[in-house]
């Protein structure tokens, strides 16, 4: 995982789905905040680095998965930062309303420290997974 902050050309920004689905898209940053989002108190850690614990709120996973029309074969999902850095996990791992991608931190933008401008929000998953500056969802 890319510590520090990178910086990121909002305007130009775009979080794609592809791979296993029916409809692979796109969506910019204001895209993303216009879908239902979920607000939740979480826990960020990184074992043996640090533990944070902050109000994220965003559109859940699942909800921008569904709108790619899963294959009936997809059964991983790849998140893919635009570093380049990337996590797995079975899809059905990730399904739950629990996991969420934050575009919020404390009721304001995500800090770009913290991966502005869309971070995975996974609880229960080592900060490693948390993937920063998500650029991608990919269905295998």
């Amino acid at each position: 995982m890319t510590g520090g902050a990178l910086p990121i050309d909002l305007p130009s920004y775009r979080l794609r789905v592809s791979g296993l689905v029916d409809h692979p898209f796109s969506l910019s940053y204001d895209d993303l905040r216009c879908l239902p989002k979920v607000e939740a108190e979480v826990t960020l850690e990184c074992p043996g680095y640090f533990v944070d614990q902050a109000r994220l709120a965003g559109p859940t996973l699942a909800s921008v998965i569904a709108l790619a029309v899963p294959q009936a074969d997809a059964s991983e999902v790849t998140l893919i930062s635009v570093t380049g850095y990337t996590s797995s996990f079975q899809l059905a791992q990730v399904q739950g309303e629990e996991n969420f991608l934050a575009y919020e931190w404390r009721g304001e933008p995500l800090p770009a420290s913290h991966g502005f401008p869309v971070r995975a929000a996974l609880p229960g998953k080592a900060g490693s997974a948390w993937v920063k500056w998500l650029g991608e969802i990919r269905l295998a």
